[in-house]
């Protein structure tokens, strides 16, 4: 068996231009490659008329014309799934009947969530989740090879520092979102990218118009939508969300429906110190959306973004932390991976950590800020309580190590990052315990 796996994106039509794209470029490396559209009808056939694997693997072969002799080099794609609900179901017999043949199958998470005859495969299945473009990602489809290899270089050399965070402006404001960053390496047109950007988004609310159990719940998850760009990177009510009349139980259902369609994550807070994390459902969350690319269009902050010498002064700092926060979750491809933030609240007082970061039995607590080391208040009360002596802030500047003591006398670490590093924080981390 080399792998059975369901790919999910947040949206078909969304998305269709990342995960078609890395499953045809994985193809490569296989002998045969079976593609499926179960979106039309020819390619759905053999999965509404299934009777065994074995007739199934004789048909889709048939069809496509390829040799079944050569199963054992063959990836065959599944595309649309959520089109045949059956096939949702047959995917686990590939495993138990046909280990010889690899597997991939992908479909929309938004259309599946909402039509009650797709029932998902138990055991058998690996789930994976497609992310937006990460920073390397997006230099690679800039063609910026050396910029990629310096930035995978730790530490980084002071000499690439000015070029890769230049390249990061433009990759915070433009986003991960395939399409986009493709037509952006091809034409270089920021302007152009604005039909993109409203075909995204209307392709989301549009999804939930084709899937709504009935009117309200549309019009509700169709609010929401449009209200979680606006609200991106900060931390939400579900009552009267997005300046609305919605109670909190409605408004709760619709967030949570669009979190299981991976177009939002609802962030809720850690209060502790140590391993393992353990978020308070009881506090309110933060609220992150796909891509902020889309919520930079949304917020009509991409102007700010061009003309600003930090991103830190953007938005109140919510874009780059918002920014960040994707960057994290970039490489985490795992359904249940997500995001983490601190705080402690007092009656007269709130303390607030961006980001915790498990790395090596530690919980590392991340900070987004410019400003001296003096003004980290929170990550001061954060490392007072927690057992170890490191922590990181990503800012406008160079790699940088500082030795700070907090007001109550803890000596720790404070590894200072560049905002462009975030994919090389595990490497970072290392570098700093081996010194």
């Amino acid at each position: 068996m080399l792998f059975t796996n369901l790919l999910y994106s947040s949206s078909s039509e969304a998305s269709a231009a990342g995960k078609t794209t890395v499953v045809t470029q994985f193809a490569a490396s296989f002998e045969q490659y079976i593609y499926l559209n179960l979106e039309l009808p020819d390619d759905r056939q053999p999965f509404e008329q299934f009777t065994t694997i074995a007739v199934l693997l004789q048909a889709v072969f048939f069809l496509k014309n390829k040799s079944l002799s050569q199963r054992q080099y063959t990836l065959l794609f599944i595309d649309e799934i959520q089109a045949a609900p059956e096939a949702m179901n047959i995917l686990r017999y590939f495993h138990e009947e046909a280990p010889d043949i690899a597997v991939i199958a992908a479909g929309s998470m938004l259309e599946t969530l909402f039509n009650k005859n797709v029932s998902f495969p138990v055991g058998r299945v690996e789930y994976k989740v497609l992310r937006p473009a990460s920073f390397p990602e997006f230099l690679s489809a800039m063609n910026e090879t050396a910029a990629r290899e310096q930035l995978q270089h730790v530490p980084a050399e002071s000499f690439a520092h000015r070029k890769l965070l230049a390249l990061f402006h433009t990759y915070a404001l433009i986003g991960g979102m395939p399409e986009a960053v493709q037509h952006y390496s091809t034409n270089k047109d920021l302007v152009s990218l604005a039909p993109i950007y409203d075909s995204l988004l209307t392709s989301y609310i549009d999804d939930v118009e084709k899937y709504a159990r009935n009117d309200s719940q549309m019009q509700i998850i169709r609010h929401a939508i449009r209200a979680s760009f606006a609200q991106a990177g900060k931390r939400i009510k579900y009552q009267g969300f997005g300046n609305s009349s919605y109670g909190s139980r409605d408004m709760g259902e619709a967030l949570r429906a669009l979190q299981k369609a991976l177009l939002l994550y609802l962030v809720f807070p850690d209060t502790g110190y140590t391993l393992p994390l353990l978020p308070d459902l009881k506090k309110s969350p933060r609220l992150h959306v796909l891509d902020t690319g889309l919520m930079n269009y949304f917020a009509a902050i991409q102007k700010e973004i061009l003309s600003t010498d930090d991103l830190n002064k953007v938005y109140q700092g919510n874009m780059i932390e918002h920014m960040i926060g994707q960057e994290l979750l970039a490489f985490q491809h795992d359904a249940l991976s997500a995001l983490h933030f601190w705080v402690r609240e007092k009656k007269t007082s709130v303390a607030e950590v961006d980001y915790l970061f498990p790395f090596e039995g530690r919980l590392i607590p991340i900070e987004v800020k410019s400003g001296t080391t003096g003004t980290l208040r929170s990550l001061h009360q954060f490392m007072d309580a927690t057992p170890h002596d490191l922590a990181v802030r990503f800012y406008a500047g160079e790699v940088s190590v500082a030795d700070v003591v907090t007001p109550n006398g803890k000596s720790f670490s404070l590894l200072n990052l560049p905002y462009y590093a975030v994919s090389q924080l595990e490497k970072y981390l290392t570098w700093m315990l081996s010194r």
